[in-house]
């Protein structure tokens, strides 16, 4: 994945951000060190953004499509505004969820993020919560999939946001299947009544919905 920013520029808008914790800081230099895809972690300056997000919008109940290692589900519950209030995260890849299992037991979140190990569609299927925010960052294929099925589970007034909508400028001129399923939904979204939509440039690009 390419990045839209410098290094310099990246390292400044990190250097004068709020300070990811001690166990996100561990959860971030395992996965980028440890893991054979470590592009896929949402990393900080997102996970910042998710956190503000959930907190601004006071929610309760959030849905995660794509735990990977766990970081942005921690950064999600850090969010959360109230002692009840839980993160449903979904992913179908074992080790990935062994090792946000791992860090998630240390965490004091623990018994807030619920994880389901399955495939998405099937595991959102079988859901019958409502939300109030919805983080997908999962294959990007189904991304369309993922929008229909999960749309009618999110209150009015909630949030959905998409992540590397941008995938790495590749949507200018999508040409692969994922490039191109990227691109399906970003105009998806933008047609569709039941949500206002906005994309912003941050890292990959987040496509973010609020619903009608």
């Amino acid at each position: 994945m390419i990045s839209f920013l410098s290094d310099s520029m990246e390292n400044y808008i990190t250097k004068h951000s709020e300070e990811e914790s001690f166990l996100l800081k561990e959860l971030r230099l395992f996965t980028e060190t440890k893991s054979p895809a470590p592009q896929m972690l949402s990393g900080h300056i997102v996970g910042s953004f998710l956190k503000a997000m959930v907190k601004l919008t006071k929610s309760k109940s959030v849905l995660e499509v794509g735990t990977f290692t766990g970081y942005s589900a921690l950064c999600l519950a850090e969010g959360l505004s109230c002692s009840e209030g839980k993160v449903i995260t979904l992913d179908k890849d074992l080790n990935a969820h062994k090792i946000a299992n791992s860090f998630f037991e240390r965490s004091s979140y623990d018994k807030k993020i619920i994880r389901i190990l399955g495939p998405a569609l099937e595991s959102i299927e079988k859901l019958s919560d409502t939300f109030d925010f919805v983080f997908i960052d999962a294959d990007k294929v189904n991304y369309s999939n993922y929008y229909k099925a999960i749309l009618p589970k999110v209150k009015k007034g909630g949030v959905i946001i998409f992540d590397n909508c941008l995938w790495s400028g590749k949507v200018l001129n999508p040409q692969d299947e994922s490039s191109l399923a990227v691109h399906e939904l970003n105009v998806l979204v933008k047609k569709d009544p039941k949500v206002d939509n906005f994309i912003l440039s941050l890292r990959d690009g987040l496509h973010m919905l609020l619903v009608n």
